[in-house]
């Protein structure tokens, strides 16, 4: 997924000088990738067997690979709209499927573990910034798409064997069938026993209380009031995929414009290796601080990130924009993703990337006409959105529900290690 949704980047500056490919071309491309991304994304969301289905990762693999192949076979723009679009449906379900499975098989798990796994999206990232940077001089545009083609072909290869989450068993609770059997409601513990973790305090014990009190009956968890919080997680994620995308779409080009041309590509390698330990750098952050407050420190560190190149042109600049950018925006992910199972919102993983996909649509088409003055204008306007979703994520902070009761009436708090856990204990990746 990392050479198929992002190899573009790197490769848009060479299709704008040996394809004919104009500014504003470019920017349909990226944004029909997005939308396909999208359409991916609410497939994951409503048709939740494809969560669970092997034969949609596998085709979703193979189908991502044939895309990235056949772009050097055409010089039609309609035609790579189209290779552009079914990547992006192929990329979010492979996304989709590989987080589910992730997030429920990895749960009893070091929370590290995820977050080394969704380092995979950085190494596909700076492995793709590799093999355009070595094919500047050696090749042309349609070497580097047929490069990225077989790349993707043997990671596609290497997760071939991954397994769909499996389906969740449920007990019976009155007239319908909700939650996780016995056995796996008593691995995410109670809101009683010794090993509760004392960085919870006072509030941890107020939701507990307030948890026995609901009793048998107090319903869903997303009525019993993680709707609110799910609501502006789902606003700050939004934001962050309209300003992370423009940035992420034009980051290279925008470099290569004040720099000399290794070092667009040299900046978008530095990117995928500084993305491949953030998921778990800000997992072991989080054993010691609130998810709220440090999805709310990424996100700034990002805003940052995205606006050094529109302050300065010069290479340092482009270096640390590029290490910023690449330590944040996969952690935001992981963090995001982690809170919004922790709220237990229904078909929160799917939900939350549909709401990203839907600021990524929006992304380019906001910044298009903001491009016939050059990358400045783009880059600005990408470090305000992401500043404006790091301050809708400060409002998780307001009595964030460090417990979420479960429908039999005990208390969400995961085990010190599980993949999901508490904000002073750490997350999953995303």
């Amino acid at each position: 997924m990392g050479v198929g949704r992002f190899v573009y980047t790197p490769i848009l500056p060479l299709m704008h000088a040996q394809a004919g490919l104009t500014t504003g071309a470019g920017a349909r491309l990226a944004t029909a990738n997005y939308v396909g991304y999208l359409v991916g994304a609410l497939a994951g969301t409503f048709l939740p067997r494809l969560m669970r289905s092997r034969a949609a990762l596998r085709g979703a693999l193979a189908a991502l690979v044939a895309s990235l192949a056949a772009m050097p076979l055409t010089h039609s723009t309609a035609v790579w709209l189209l290779l552009r679009l079914g990547a992006g449906v192929f990329s979010a379900l492979i996304f989709v499927i590989a987080a589910s499975s992730l997030l429920s098989r990895l749960r009893e798990h070091p929370a590290h573990l995820p977050g080394w796994a969704f380092g995979g999206v950085g190494t596909g990232i700076a492995l793709s910034g590799l093999l355009v940077l070595a094919l500047r001089s050696a090749g042309d545009w349609r070497t580097a798409w047929w490069a990225a083609a077989a790349l993707a072909a043997v990671l596609g290869a290497g997760a071939w064997g991954l397994r769909p989450e499996a389906v969740t068993r449920t007990v019976s609770v009155g007239p319908e069938s909700v939650g996780p059997a016995p056995e796996e409601s008593a691995s995410e513990g109670t809101d009683a026993g010794p090993e509760a973790p004392a960085s919870g305090g006072r509030a941890d014990r107020a939701d507990a209380g307030r948890a026995r009190a609901a009793g048998p009956d107090a319903g869903h968890p997303a009525e019993a009031g993680t709707s609110r919080w799910f609501a502006a997680l789902f606003v700050s994620y939004t934001l962050e995929g309209v300003g992370y995308i423009i940035a992420g779409t034009f980051l290279v080009a925008a470099v290569e414009k004040n720099s000399p041309g290794w070092i667009g590509s040299g900046a978008w390698v530095l990117v995928g290796l500084a993305a491949v330990p953030s998921a778990a750098l800000w997992t072991g952050l989080g054993r010691r601080r609130s998810r709220p407050t440090l999805l709310s420190a990424a996100l700034l560190v990002q805003a940052v990130g995205v606006a050094l190149p529109a302050l300065s042109g010069t290479v340092v600049a482009a270096l640390v924009s590029a290490t910023l950018f690449g330590a944040t925006f996969i952690g935001v992910s992981t963090l995001v993703l982690s809170i919004g199972t922790h709220l237990r919102f229904p078909r929160a993983v799917g939900l939350l990337t549909a709401g990203y996909s839907v600021g990524q649509v929006l992304g380019p088409l906001v910044a298009a006409p903001l491009l016939h003055h050059g990358y400045r204008r783009a880059l600005v306007l990408a470090a305000a959105t992401v500043l404006a979703a790091a301050l809708a994520a400060l409002a998780l902070r307001v009595r964030f529900p460090h417990r979420v009761p479960v429908p039999d009436g005990a208390v969400h708090r995961p085990a010190p290690d599980a993949g999901v856990v508490s904000p002073a204990e750490g997350f999953p990746g995303s």
